[in-house]
């Protein structure tokens, strides 16, 4: 019989309080957060974002925006290829990670890059102002799932690609339960040693629990009238990239 996961978890609040927690717990992590990804992952988590970067197909001086850009790995990856990048996030201190990463790349001297602090559901842009939009790790995070999407629709220029590349949830009951586990117990160690603080990341598993998924998200995205949505999955679904362009 599968486990019925219960999850309780300092970081995780529902409602308006939400923001703040999820800015205490980006603060604790931001100094090993590379780091932990490579470790969890098994470095897997650049190969899923280079999937990002070929599906977001970038032209030279395209304009992209990476929401919850955290320290930078997508937004420093679209601008190697030519666009010109704003990364936003509202954690400062993962903000100063991606900053310091922009100024030690050599290859980043003379690139259209910019980092800034705001809140992916109310993204300081004007509507259609982004031919990219891209979001990792950032969906599940946000206190209302369905503000964000609109946000990233309302700044999408007509025929932009929005990419959304998160934590997912595998359709295979008996996969889904291991996957779990693994997120359950042992990545918590991961907080434990290179944080003081499980909580840090037994925090995942714990906001996949209240995630729509990969499925949830698809379905909101066709709400939103947006077309050709796909859902490219990885290792079974424990993650995932939502696809969708916005129409013409």
């Amino acid at each position: 019989m599968l486990r019925s996961w219960r999850v309780t978890n300092k970081f995780f609040v529902a409602g308006e309080e939400r923001a703040a927690r999820v800015q205490d717990l980006f603060a604790a992590v931001a100094p090993r957060y590379d780091l932990i990804n490579d470790l969890q992952s098994f470095g897997l988590h650049r190969y899923w974002k280079r999937r990002v970067l070929t599906l977001a197909t970038v032209r030279p001086g395209m304009r992209a925006l990476d929401l919850c850009c955290g320290t930078g790995d997508i937004a420093l990856a679209l601008a190697r290829e030519g666009a010109e990048v704003v990364g936003l996030d509202f954690s400062a201190p993962m903000l100063a990670v991606a900053q310091q990463r922009l100024e030690n790349s050599c290859a980043q001297k003379n690139s259209s890059v910019q980092f800034l602090q705001g809140d992916a559901q109310h993204i300081p842009f004007p509507d259609a102002s982004f031919d990219i939009v891209t979001i990792g790790y950032g969906l599940r995070n946000l206190a209302n799932l369905d503000a964000g999407l609109r946000e990233i629709q309302r700044v999408a220029r007509p025929g932009a690609r929005l990419l959304a590349l998160d934590f997912g949830r595998p359709d295979n009951a008996l996969w889904r339960e291991i996957y779990f586990a693994y997120l359950g117990k042992f990545v918590p160690w991961m907080g434990r040693i290179f944080c003081g603080d499980p909580d840090t990341h037994s925090y995942i598993l714990e906001s996949l629990l209240h995630y729509a998924g990969q499925h949830g998200v698809a379905a909101r995205m066709e709400a939103l009238g947006l077309i050709n949505t796909r859902i490219i999955n990885f290792m079974g679904g424990v993650m995932s990239i939502n696809y969708a362009e916005k129409p013409r």
